[in-house]
């Protein structure tokens, strides 16, 4: 059993480096790069990699956890209208 909990710790580091490299990369490519798909793409990529416990169900996570994956979710979708707005 402890093999097991060494492995999710293990994840969990990996997790939140994999999201803040993901994150990071999108502000990259929205803010220097001006490419707002490319942005958007790695912003919802990001949410992939859960930067909290993987391991904790939606429903036990602690309510401000579940307002930034939210939120992060929100963003997404702004971008997305925001990059189909301007090529239609």
């Amino acid at each position: 059993m402890t093999a097991t909990t060494t492995q999710q710790k293990g994840n969990k580091r990996v997790n939140r480096v994999l999201y803040l490299s993901f994150v990071a990369l999108s502000a990259y490519f929205l803010f220097f790069s001006r490419d707002m798909g490319t942005a958007m793409s790695n912003l919802g990529i990001a949410l992939v990699f859960d930067p909290f416990d993987p391991g904790v169900a939606w429903k036990n996570r602690p309510s401000w956890q579940r307002v930034v994956l939210v939120l992060h979710l929100v963003v997404v979708f702004i971008l997305l209208g925001m990059m189909l707005s301007t090529k239609f």
